[in-house]
């Protein structure tokens, strides 16, 4: 038996719930009256979520996730926050209910356990709900833990409970829910090692001590990219990518930017908004650069500066970085390039780069929180740029003008511990494995694997099937996959990323995706 999790979205779904509902609440717990249809539609219906369990396509266990208040049980109790821990979020668990026959089975801890990934989603810090006292030892293995006089009537006593993360954790459904494996591009696994030199006593970022940590770590960066300076900023690559657009509205000349995904048209948008004046080469997201339609745009509209993104996550794309270069190296014309996606992933050659964007999550290792700006000549200065995106302040200063962290930059520094040309082969290998799987499958792959990322796959899902509803699902069995963004929301598009993975693991999760294939 494979019971699959997930948010109840269709019709169908909906219907079983009421009948459901009727079977649990009128007929068994004989709270509501009877009816000739069997069916019971509960009146918080249009704001309930329902966390469904389904044996293929019977919904055979539910329950339903409420935030607006006034609660169920703000009619049963007074003063009903007198009663409740400290919280900053709360919502209402009602109409747990699951069908007789799957009731000896791990169903319950299974359907707890999606609640529990379900409400840390959604940012509630709080779970209340009034449980029948049928079923308390049930509900004290989920977490639950009772508070206030028992409500109802003689017929349907229930006992008002509460649920925290810390007491969910602490039970035994808590205990017993998998570490989920993530396969996204970002945030990626965490090694031990980079966790713990998070966690290692602060040090002041004027000190001698973070000095010399700051300089280890640049140099490290330098030598991975070919580069000659590499400056480092608390911040992610939206900032990395604002610095260069700062930089290059200091030059006052005509720029291109070349777009065939999500990213490479978020450089548009970061050069809209420095003021830059630029043409654009915008292909259909997938689709390759054509060398010479560049090099012909270059030399016709006389551009001085090119801007591109080197790995288009959003379709996994890895575009022609080499041709780029040879077309700005003919006609005299520097360089930037988004490397977010491929820095820590693939062998990186920065040396003919001008300004090179990076991060310190992804390929990387590291935490989120740190970027990087790459470059090759020394950058002074510049009063007519913010302080914090002006690169010459931090050339200036050794990358310290503000504020740092120590403890991003010591887990960073762990993380460049990593063997990286050991990992680009492994991970080259897993990705090998995942697209052959995936083709197996028969899922058309939008990159074809000459022009491919060598750690990601964006596969096109069927109309048939909802690419929202098969990550949900396998977010349910422990196994995060990227499809939550709204650009492959909107394509039903899903990616399966293998960075920090280990075989045995892609082997799981693939085994899992083929039976969730089945059944939504």
């Amino acid at each position: 038996m494979m019971i699959t999790y997930k948010v109840a979205s269709t019709q169908d779904e909906f219907d079983q719930i009421h009948r459901l509902n009727y079977t649990t609440f009128v007929q068994e717990i004989p709270q509501h009256q009877q009816n000739e249809e069997q069916i019971l539609v509960d009146r918080f219906h249009l704001q309930n979520t329902y966390l469904i369990a389904c044996d293929g396509p019977i919904v055979v266990g539910m329950i339903a996730v409420r935030d607006q208040r006034p609660f169920s049980l703000d009619d049963k109790l007074e003063h009903l926050d007198d009663y409740l821990p400290p919280h900053q979020s709360v919502c209402e668990l009602r109409l747990l209910a699951v069908q007789k026959e799957y009731r000896k089975s791990r169903l319950f801890f299974g359907l707890s356990q999606h609640l529990a990934s379900y409400c840390l989603q959604q940012k509630y810090d709080l779970a209340i709900m009034s449980g029948t006292v049928r079923q308390l030892k049930l509900y004290s293995q989920m977490g639950f833990l009772p508070f206030a006089k028992l409500v109802g009537t003689e017929e349907a006593l229930y006992q008002p409970m509460y649920l925290t993360r810390e007491t969910y954790n602490a039970s035994l459904a808590g205990r017993l829910q998998p570490r989920p494996l993530t396969f996204m591009p970002g945030p990626v696994p965490i090694t031990e090692e980079v966790a713990a030199s998070l966690q290692s006593t602060a040090i002041s970022h004027r000190s001698t001590t973070f000095k010399k940590i700051m300089k280890g770590v640049r140099d490290i960066l330098c030598k991975m990219t070919d580069s000659v300076h590499v400056q480092i900023l608390m911040g992610t690559g939206t900032l990395a990518n604002d610095c260069i657009a700062a930089q290059l509205s200091v030059r006052k000349e005509k720029g291109l930017i070349l777009a065939n995904g999500e990213f490479g048209e978020r450089l548009i948008d970061h050069a809209h908004r420095a003021g830059l004046e630029f043409s654009v080469l915008q292909k259909a997201w997938g689709q390759p650069f054509d060398k010479h339609e560049v090099k012909n745009i270059v030399q016709t509209e006389d551009i001085n500066w090119l801007w591109a993104v080197c790995g288009e996550t959003s379709t996994g794309m890895l575009n022609d970085i080499s041709s780029l270069k040879d077309v700005c190296r003919e006609n005299n014309t520097i360089l930037c390039l988004d490397t977010i996606s491929v820095l820590g992933s693939l062998p990186l050659d920065l040396s003919d780069v001008y300004l090179a964007s990076g991060v310190s999550g992804k390929g990387v290792g590291g935490y989120t929180g740190l970027c990087f700006v790459f470059h090759q000549e020394e950058i002074l200065p510049s009063p007519s740029i913010p302080r914090y995106l002006d690169l010459g302040l931090y050339q200036a200063t050794e990358s310290v003008p503000f504020s740092h962290s120590s403890n991003l930059i010591q887990a960073l520094q762990t993380a460049l511990e990593l063997d990286f040309s050991e990992r680009y082969k492994i991970t080259e290998v897993n990705l090998t494995l995942l697209r052959r799987e995936i083709k197996t499958m028969g899922f058309p792959i939008i990159v074809p694997e000459t022009s491919a990322l060598p750690y990601i796959i964006t596969m096109q899902i069927p109309r048939d099937k909802s690419s929202l509803e098969i990550g949900d699902v396998m977010a349910s069995f422990g196994f995060k996959l990227h499809y939550e963004s709204s650009y492959l929301i909107e394509r039903n598009w899903l990616q399966i990323s293998v960075i920090g993975r280990e075989e045995n693991e892609i082997t799981r999760m693939l085994e899992t995706f083929k039976k969730v294939l089945l059944k939504v």
